[in-house]
């Protein structure tokens, strides 16, 4: 046993010593390789994956699920500040069955299952007062949890106590909320008057005026009610529209001269008379068809003709005893005292007109006024003669252009002529004495030695990497020479080739070293022979 185990030391000794550097750098790094790979591999197929169970917990609530997951000998890790229970992945969803079945996670919160659960005769008014309210703010923070955005929310409600008698006046309620919200997410302005109806409509007698939501950075989430009419926010917002309308006819100039001119050569100022008044009005208008006749379209027409000739009185008077106002289209003839004829045309004709309806909203706003001013640098900062009238009168004509097709026609106190624009128009030509001037940053640009040396150094670089890389290659011929030297293998020339008269010599010889006494028998046997 020791001696076959020290023929394979021996012959493993000279495996390993036949071996090349690079061949031994080989298996080490392969042996290497094929146990860290089955470490690895038995690591990740005895861990455990824990996910999480619950989130956003309290710590009341996680101290609770942590006491009943360590009852049942399962592995379970706190994250999150205590908000987060993690456990083995492969048994989350059975633990949710199981835990929900024995009522965990318990908030601690009353909702409006505890009245069908711990009704009871002998609960008082106050007592059940009491309850109510915790359960309405336990339901209204469960309503808020359920928003994007929101993690978790606090409420507290303050219902005023109602009157004795009829007539008393109710009291408002008001609400103070609390929202945890996301890191980073921004409610839009709907979400925000969403909240505020949600937490208006929950709760009896409750205007949106008495209604606070902050969060837990202290930001306030303010309602902008547009149907707020009060002066001040009337105010504000006709303001804000009048800045509006003013910067947006600055930037217009500004960007248009600024391109002509430059834009740091180019100062503008507008001011604008906004009017306000919005108007409501009903027209009806009745116009003829036919509006150069001034006629309409015949519906409906009649003519009567009456004629008469006879011997009598003259005729005369009025027939009928009809004043001549009342007679359309009659005639009358006068005869001589013997003999008398008349005739009467009465002509009727119906005509329809156009009959227009129009129920007018005027727009809310007009632009009444505008003004505008402008101050140009001239080329030359201290010749104002260095911009030439030809410019100026094209900047005039500019502006007089953006003021007659801005203000509004029907606003207009007065007629919009030349003159007019002209007085709303103010060009100025002056230096900027007031502007502030950066100095010229000065680009440095290398002598030419340091491109030079540069170079150099680049070639120097370059051969010595050249050398270097023939250094290698030759060191790599030499050592693949080397190995085939050694791998060549030349039989010794005084080597006997093994024969039987050899084979029969060693054997003897190992049997007179061996077992000498057979040997000496058998040699007494040859001789015996012979």
């Amino acid at each position: 046993m020791n001696e076959s185990f020290q023929r394979y030391v021996v012959k493993v000794k000279e495996y390993w010593g036949s071996r090349t550097k690079k061949q031994k750098s080989i298996l080490i790094g392969s042996a290497a390789f094929f146990i860290l790979l089955i470490t690895a591999a038995s690591i990740l197929a005895t861990r455990t994956t824990l996910v999480p169970l619950y989130s956003n917990l309290t710590p009341s609530e996680t101290g609770t699920i942590k006491e009943s997951l360590d009852g049942r000998g399962i592995q379970s890790e706190i994250t999150d500040g205590g908000t987060t229970i993690k456990v083995p992945e492969e048994v989350v969803d059975t633990l949710k069955v199981e835990l929900a079945a024995e009522g965990i996670p318990k908030s601690g919160s009353i909702d409006y299952s505890f009245f069908s659960q711990n009704a009871g005769i002998g609960m008082t008014e106050n007592e059940f007062n009491v309850l109510k309210l915790d359960a309405m703010q336990t339901e209204l923070a469960n309503l808020m949890k359920g928003i994007d955005g929101v993690n978790d929310a606090k409420v507290m409600i303050n219902l005023p106590e109602k009157g004795i008698f009829v007539n008393d006046l109710s009291e408002e309620a008001s609400a103070s909320i609390v929202l945890n919200t996301k890191p980073g997410y921004q409610f839009e302005e709907s979400q925000i008057q969403a909240l505020y109806h949600l937490v208006a409509k929950s709760i009896p007698n409750l205007p949106t005026d008495n209604i606070v939501i902050t969060n837990q950075f202290f930001e306030y989430f303010d309602l902008k009610n547009n149907q707020d009419s009060s002066p001040g926010s009337t105010f504000a917002a006709q303001h804000e529209i009048k800045k509006e309308i003013e910067r947006d006819v600055q930037q217009q100039v500004q960007n248009m001269l600024g391109t002509l001119m430059g834009q740091d050569k180019v100062v503008v100022s507008v001011t604008a008379d906004i009017d306000f008044t919005q108007e409501n009005r009903e027209e009806n208008l009745v116009t003829p068809v036919d509006e150069e006749n001034m006629e309409g379209i015949a519906i409906s027409a009649q003519k009567i003709t009456e004629t008469f000739t006879g011997n009598g009185e003259a005729a005369g008077g009025n027939p009928q005893g009809e004043s001549p106002a009342d007679s359309l289209g009659s005639e009358y003839l006068e005869g001589n005292t013997s003999n008398g004829d008349y005739e009467r045309i009465e002509e009727t004709i119906n005509s329809e007109v156009n009959k227009i309806r129009k129920e007018i909203v005027e727009s809310p706003y007009k632009i009444r006024d505008l003004g505008i001013q402008v101050m140009v640098e001239p080329p030359t900062a201290d010749d104002p003669a260095s911009l030439p009238q030809e410019r100026i009168n094209d900047i005039t004509q500019m502006l007089s252009t953006i003021v007659r097709t801005t203000i509004n026609k029907d606003a207009a106190e007065a007629e919009l002529t030349d003159e007019a624009i002209q007085d709303k128009i103010l060009v100025s030509v002056q230096p900027f004495n007031g502007k502030v001037e950066f100095p010229n940053e000065t680009v440095t640009q290398l002598p030419w030695w340091v491109y030079a040396v540069g170079g150099v150094l680049l070639l120097i670089i370059a051969i010595l990497i050249f050398l270097f890389a023939r250094s290698r290659k030759k060191q790599k011929q030499e050592e693949i020479v080397t190995e085939e030297q050694e791998s060549f293998h030349v039989p010794d020339v005084n080597e006997e080739h093994e024969t039987e008269s050899t084979m029969r010599r060693k054997q003897l010889e190992k049997m007179a070293k061996e077992k000498p006494e057979d040997f000496a028998k058998l040699l007494r046997t040859w001789i015996a022979e012979d």
